[in-house]
Formats: structure tokens, sequence, C-alpha cells
């Protein structure tokens, strides 16, 4: 007969599991530091010994790391999605630049006409809670706040998407934009008439996500990035006019 006999569960098999979840669907991001020993035995209702071994199992495998007198701290598992070598490629290449770009256009269009579908009443509310703080940085002068929580809307809505592995791969990508490898976010929103049009694109994107409208949504996220994309363009094309003008006001100053 194909049945073997039931063992209980040990405890630390279940704080593995648990933490391997929050980690695998993104709750534990890359650098977040765990609750002290003391707190996080009392969350889980295991006793120390039973924490101390499942800790150790999951540092072996690299999903969490210690900092002596720090504490315990989610490994950064995610890496880069390339080689150094080819990110430097890529941040001197317009063509990478585009084809970034492109490559979000798709894979969040698709991931918002998932969200509408599939997110729960609660990833909804993540999303919107997003907005809101993006429509309150809008008002501050300095839109360092609001091109942080512009990364952040986007990734929710990957999140909402609810496949891990969507997740992961575009977490990867976007840590490479917060480094500025494809272009420099900041300076978009340093334009007042085009950061007034991004927040109005993300409000329309918001409106899709919470009317659960998939075609709407996916729409919203194509058109919003068509944006950035001619954004960047004629960004780059000012800045090449640029150059040939101070060469041109040199040259005539000499005369």
């Amino acid at each position: 007969m194909p049945f073997e006999p039931v063992q209980q569960e040990k405890l630390s098999s279940g704080v593995i599991r648990q933490i391997e979840g929050l980690i695998l669907r993104g709750i534990l991001r890359p650098g977040e530091r765990l609750p002290s020993e003391r707190e996080l035995s009392e969350r889980m209702s295991v006793s120390r010994p039973s924490l101390r071994e499942a800790l150790s199992d999951l540092q072996e495998r690299g999903l969490l790391t210690s900092k002596a007198g720090a504490g315990v701290y989610v490994a950064d598992v995610l890496g880069s999605a390339f080689a150094p070598a080819l990110v430097k490629l890529f941040s001197t290449h317009d063509k990478a630049v585009f084809d970034y770009i492109s490559f979000r256009r798709d894979m969040e269009g698709l991931a918002a006409e998932r969200a509408a579908r599939m997110a729960s009443d609660t990833d909804l509310k993540v999303i919107n809670t997003i907005f809101e703080k993006m429509e309150a940085a809008h008002q501050k002068r300095n839109p360092a706040d609001e091109a942080h929580l512009d990364a952040n809307f986007h990734l929710s809505i990957i999140e909402a998407s609810h496949n891990v592995i969507m997740l992961h791969m575009m977490r990867s990508m976007y840590e490479l934009l917060r480094e500025g490898v494809f272009y420099n976010r900041t300076i978009m929103f340093k334009q007042r008439m085009t950061r007034d049009a991004l927040l109005e694109q993300h409000r329309t994107i918001n409106t899709a996500l919470q009317a659960r409208d998939p075609a709407g949504a996916r729409a919203a996220i194509e058109s919003h990035l068509n944006f950035v994309e001619t954004a960047l363009s004629d960004q780059q094309k000012a800045d090449s006019n640029e150059a040939f003008a101070q060469r041109r006001l040199e040259h005539e100053a000499k005369r």
C-alpha cells in the first residue's frame, strides 16, 4: 500500500516554511531586518531553540544573513539580473534604455491586466495608499519623494498580479532603475509640466485598477510608458542641442 506513517512536523520546519513564503511573496525584502529573537519567538509561538534552528537553516541556504551585534537580515537573494560588465554597457548605450522601456511596457501591461482581475481588495488598497502618498508628495517642491513613490507604485502592481517569478524579475529590474543605470528618473520629475502629467497618468492607472478594468489598466500602463519613452527621447535631443549651442557660443566668443 502506498501509505506511510504521518509524522508530526518539527516547529522549526513550520518557521522555515513561513519565512520562505514571506521572502518568496516579496513581503520580506532584501536587506530587511527581522524582529529580535525574543519578539519573533513570541509572534510565531515557538521556543527560542526551535527558532534558532530555523534561522540557522535559512542562513546556511543563503536566504538570511546575520550581522554581529545588529541582528538577522533578509539576504540579497536577488543580486543583479545581469553581470556588472553588461550593466555598464546598458548605462552607455541608448538602445538599452529604450529596449528597457519596451520590456517594462510589455511586462507591466500584463501585470496590470492580471492585477485588475486577480488582486485582492487589500492589494488594491495598498496600490491606492501609495498613489495617495504620491499625491501628497506632488505638493512638495523637491521631487525626490515622488520619484521614489513612483517605483513603489509600479512594484505594488507587480505584487498584486501574484506571479512570484515576475515579481522577483521586475524587482531586480527596478533596482537598476533606482541606481540610475538606464536614466535619471529625478530629472523627469523636476519639470513641473512633466511631473503633473505623470501624476495624472498614475491616477488613470489607479482608477482602472480600482474599477477592476483589465483592458483599461493595461492601456493606461502602456500609455504611461509611451509618454516616458517620448519624454526621454525629447530630453536626449535637448541635451544634444544644448551641447552644440554651447560650442557655438564658445566659438562666437572667440571671434
